[in-house]
């Protein structure tokens, strides 16, 4: 009866102790679910989702949208993106916005293309680019096919279209899950 009672008591114990130990497991398994959907909600969306959130770029993200360019921006990627603020598009001559928003959205697409850079190119590593590039300037290959130079004025990188126009870059490195956008005040034109 003594042998009967303690292998009842340790199979007991050992069901307890068993069922303690898939507890631990599945409260490490539900806190690590936890802990990746934390992570989720606090990464960086995609270059068109960060876009989407900060209000200075409402214009861009509607020209984007327009050009049917989101599902692109929204790719893997990684790009970086030369984004115009809704200041920088008020600049075009009044109606150009409009006129390629709703009748020449090809032309748009080009523009917006013009802005994108395939990879990343954080701040440090364009700062360094045009250090070693020299006077002339660092060339920039854009993902519409043109090209952009970048160069140094009063520590702040300044951007010169093909038309010769420049826009500053005011602020550098918002991350994306997709890549880096670097805000500039001005809207960049190709050729």
């Amino acid at each position: 009866m003594k042998m009967f009672k303690l292998t009842l008591a340790t199979s007991a114990a050992l069901a307890l102790a068993a069922c303690g130990a898939e507890t631990d497991v599945e409260d490490d398994a539900m806190m690590a679910d936890e802990t990746a959907m934390t992570e989720d909600a606090t990464a960086p969306g995609t270059v068109v989702e960060v876009a989407q959130n900060d209000g200075q770029f409402s214009t861009l993200v509607e020209a984007v949208t327009a050009a049917d360019l989101g599902d692109t921006l929204s790719g893997d990627g990684p790009y970086t993106i030369f984004a115009p603020t809704n200041d920088a598009f008020a600049k075009l001559p009044e109606g150009t916005l409009e006129t390629l928003t709703t009748e020449d959205t090809d032309q748009l697409a080009n523009i917006l293309q013009y802005h994108v850079v395939d990879g990343t190119v954080n701040a440090q590593t364009l700062t360094a680019a045009i250090e070693e590039a020299g006077e002339g300037g660092y060339e920039i290959n854009t993902l519409g096919g043109g090209t952009l130079t970048a160069m140094l004025q009063d520590g702040s990188v300044v951007l010169t279209d093909a038309a010769g126009n420049t826009s500053t870059v005011t602020a550098t490195d918002v991350e994306a899950s997709n890549g880096v956008i670097h805000v500039i005040d001005t809207v960049l034109m190709p050729e």
